[in-house]
């Protein structure tokens, strides 16, 4: 597992429970997009566990240690753990359908690359064609953008995404809000119930 480090100290106060908790989990979101980032494009989907930091520090100060939070350097109020690799070929619902969260983890995020087309181009969608036809279709349109998401929810509910475009590649062009991703939020929220 690999943490990723805090860019930068943020309000203690935004820990699970508290009032600051929406912009912790836009921060956590926004580390994990620029994290991606980093890594460059055509990459698999990537999964994070989101960790309380005080409570790790707390509960679990070797493993706290190992992943780089100890002192000053750790005050992120949710640090995303990286999980091991999503199996390859299997299909992304199915997947996270077998997920199942110990107590410890607040949340969860999942960066992926997709292709998106733009609604007037929706309209002409081949109806009743299979998936790999679909797939080509989308991929050939002259008006598809390719995008990385990244979706993050808290065990409470709480959900905030981040889409970058792969022609607008910056992080000031990187659009964020709870609601922009509602499938895969209900899919990554799913593995908290139960």
């Amino acid at each position: 597992m690999d943490t990723i480090p805090p860019a930068e100290p943020t309000d203690p106060s935004g820990i699970p429970g508290s009032a600051g908790t929406a912009s912790s989990l836009t921060r956590a979101v926004l580390e994990i997009d620029e994290y991606a980032a980093g890594l460059g494009w055509d990459h698999p989907a990537r999964l994070f566990a989101l960790v309380d930091t005080a409570r790790l520090r707390a509960e679990e100060p070797e493993l706290a240690e190992r992943l780089g939070m100890g002192g000053e350097d750790g005050n992120a109020p949710l640090t995303p753990v990286e999980q091991d690799e999503l199996p390859p070929g299997q299909p992304l619902d199915e997947f996270l359908a077998t997920i199942a969260w110990p107590e410890a983890v607040a949340g969860c995020a999942l960066t992926i690359e997709r292709l998106m087309l733009p609604p007037a181009a929706e309209t002409s969608l081949p109806t009743g064609a299979p998936e790999a036809e679909l797939s080509r279709w989308v991929a050939e349109h002259p008006e598809r953008q390719e995008v990385r998401m990244t979706v993050a929810v808290l065990r409470d509910g709480r959900r905030e995404s981040a889409i970058r475009l792969r022609e607008k590649d910056s992080a000031t062009e990187v659009l964020t809000g709870p609601d922009l991703v509602p499938g895969l939020a209900e899919a990554l929220a799913a593995t908290f119930e139960g």
